[in-house]
């Protein structure tokens, strides 16, 4: 078919001048035509595009219309996590974070950025060639949701960047967001017709980017904001987060006008306050300020720490305080025995959630705040997220009020309650003898970051352990449709998926298996680490607390915790039981574990540029063959690992007498040649 140029011309010129005016309007907030000249412009495109089919690209403003779907999200592996960042309450845990980072790097004075911290939902958008290809929601940091169909209705993300001068490949990262006003208008719609009424902003934006019907999404007014971006290899040189705002900025790719380079943490609490100040007037909710070391080089040599990059911290603004009555006071058994007092309020609304009930944290906290029942408190959720008692209103304190006693007992299995020397946490000793400890146990095992079982709620597990179905986790899959058919809730249809989702779980990861068993003290990340550096569970039940805490971020309590797990029968016991059941995983260390005499039980430090590897590569290396890296140069290293440019830490190294070795000497311990 031979295609007129001038239609042709026509089409890409409409293009070009459409997402100009939605640049104008949805980035700009400066409407340059009428919206009456804009929807002629858009229905002269849509007229050109229908005539000629063989003309629409996925990059054409037209496409930005949803579809609908009838499968759920595909799940998308992020080529690098999305980490989620360390807070500060206080300016004492900011100026922390400062002194740690000079430290760290041996210098006085550092440039940081700092911008607001959205209170939305994360996303990364990845164009290949220049066109808008994947979208992904952050998901647990290392798996997301492919939303890109969802993504294209939002008309502040541009389709097609407009720049001759890219990388064939380009991660961005960022926050969807709604209005404060859009939002009070979309739910005033909402409830005309009858329809969900949202909280929030921010959960009004979740839930409209993860429908499966884009066309739902399209309707929703959402809007991006970028904060990252990642271009892959060396096309561009780009030395500072602001120099990749910058070029953001000139892809038209929206991003925040309120960035600011400042020096030292005077010029991030100067920051801090004037946002602070602005909060209430911004267009947007925003729970924070975010502070990033500005050098991207520096940034590689502090790295990260667990989930969380160490140049970089969130400074939470004052938690929101709202006025309610405690009616009681009761306590809750945890999946590890903690026995937490809950405070049973007046129903109020916090940050925009209903909050019935805070928690009271352990018996010294509540001495301390001196709650009473009857009290009149104020109420605020930590961090935003978790409900909690800020303190007594004690001019109002009424004198029918009631001390809360803690229990002596379990009130879940009877057990006397126990407080180790130095704890502030009382526990029930009963371990899966307790009925609450089970149940919480279970609950942990199918969530979605352990073994992921869709449909293994609480309630179906209370009629599962009332009903003797299954005692422990290992149970689980010892049930099928006939079994599930004689409880309550149950029809053929909905016994068939939860046993289709149990099945679906045996095929996992060994960090979501070791992260499922609940030891004390290994969250998410630990478990992700244990499964990197010993590659199996038989590996892992093997070690010592002395080649446990080899482990990154692994100290003596976690290691002890650990190790009396593996070495309880009746732990090794269900263990063997769910690995009989089916469970099962790749190997997931990167080499067969040959610890090196020098490196294994070690600390090291690195500095400077490496001849072949990376900084983060180098620390893996170690880590796996059972060292420890950390940040600064002290007594207890015993190993510099130095490179070109190494600079004040191998100063120190030379003044302690601490070992310096080459990347060539590391290599040579391992037994390996790496041109």
């Amino acid at each position: 078919m031979v295609i007129d140029k001038t239609i042709a011309q026509r089409i890409n010129a409409l293009r070009v001048e459409i997402q100009k005016h939605n640049f104008d309007y949805y980035v700009k907030d400066n409407s340059s035509i009428t919206d009456n000249h804009y929807d002629i412009l858009f229905r002269d495109l849509i007229e050109l595009e229908n005539s000629h089919p063989d003309l629409i690209t996925t990059d054409s403003p037209t496409q930005r219309v949803g579809a609908k779907s009838n499968v759920s999200f595909a799940q998308v592996t992020h080529q690098k996590p999305m980490l989620s960042l360390n807070n500060a309450f206080d300016e004492l845990e900011l100026k922390a974070f400062d002194k740690r980072i000079k430290d760290d790097l041996g210098i006085k004075d550092i440039e940081y950025t700092a911008e607001p911290k959205f209170d939305g939902l994360a996303v990364t958008l990845i164009y290949k060639n220049g066109i808008f290809d994947l979208g992904a929601t952050r998901g647990d940091g290392y798996t997301g949701e492919n939303v890109t169909h969802n993504l294209r209705t939002i008309r502040s993300i541009p389709l097609k960047l407009n720049s001759q001068d890219l990388p064939p490949r380009i991660e961005v990262r960022g926050e969807v967001v709604m209005f404060k006003n859009d939002f009070i208008e979309f739910n005033k719609g909402q409830k005309r017709k009858g329809q969900k009424i949202f909280a929030n902003p921010r959960n009004a934006a979740a839930g409209s980017l993860r429908q499966l019907n884009s066309s739902i999404t399209s309707l929703r007014p959402l809007r991006f904001f970028a904060y990252s971006i990642d271009l892959i290899g060396e096309y561009k040189k780009i030395n500072t987060h602001k120099d990749g705002l910058e070029f953001l900025n000139n892809l038209k790719i929206p991003t925040t006008h309120l960035i600011r380079k400042v020096t030292n943490v005077s010029g991030l609490l100067d920051y801090y306050h004037k946002i602070l100040k602005l909060r209430s007037t911004l267009p947007f909710d925003i729970d924070g300020v975010v502070y990033k070391v500005n050098s991207l080089n520096l940034q590689d040599e502090l790295g990260f720490v667990s989930r969380a990059p160490r140049w970089a911290i969130a400074h939470k603004f004052p938690a929101e305080e709202v006025e309610s009555e405690i009616i009681g006071i009761d306590v809750q058994v945890g999946r590890t025995g903690a026995i937490t007092p809950v405070a049973r309020l007046k129903p109020v609304i916090v940050a925009g959630v209903t909050v019935t009930n805070a928690t009271l944290h352990n018996e010294g906290e509540l001495r301390r705040k001196d709650v009473q029942i009857g009290d009149y408190v104020l109420v605020r959720r930590a961090g935003d997220v978790v409900p909690e008692i800020a303190s007594v209103i004690k001019s109002k304190r009424p004198p029918t009020t009631k001390i809360f006693t803690m229990p002596i007992h379990c009130p879940a299995c009877n057990s006397k309650l126990t407080r180790e020397d130095g704890e502030a946490i009382t526990r029930c000793p009963a371990g899966f003898l307790c009925i609450a400890q089970k149940k919480q146990g279970i609950m942990h095992f199918s969530s979605r970051k352990a073994m992921d079982i869709e449909g293994l709620g609480e309630k179906i597990i209370d009629q599962l352990l009332d009903s003797e179905l299954i005692g422990n986790v290992a149970d689980i899959y010892n049930l099928n449709v006939e079994k599930l058919l004689n409880l309550e809730r149950f029809a053929s249809k909905s016994a068939q998926n939860l046993i289709h989702s149990i099945e679906k779980s045996k095929a996992t990861t060994l960090g979501r298996f070791i992260y499922a068993l609940g030891i004390r003290g290994v969250g998410e990340a630990t478990a992700k680490d244990l499964a990197k550096q010993f590659g199996t569970i038989e590996n892992i039940m093997r070690q010592t607390t002395k080649t446990l805490e080899a482990v990154h971020d692994i100290g003596p309590t976690v290691s002890k915790f650990i190790y009396q797990y593996c070495n309880n029968k009746t732990n090794q016991e269900l263990i063997k039981d769910l690995l009989n059941n089916g469970i099962g995983w790749r190997n997931e260390a990167q080499s067969v574990v040959n610890f090196s005499t020098e490196i294994n039980g070690s600390t090291f430090v690195l500095t400077g540029t490496l001849p072949t590897l990376k900084r983060e590569e180098a620390k893996e290396i170690i880590q796996t063959h059972g060292g420890k890296v950390t940040g600064s140069v002290s007594n207890k290293t015993n190993y510099l690992l130095a490179g070109k440019d190494a600079g004040s830490k191998l100063e120190l190294a030379k003044s302690l007498n601490i070992t310096v070795i080459s990347e060539k000497e590391l290599m040579k311990w391992l037994g390996e040649n790496k041109k």
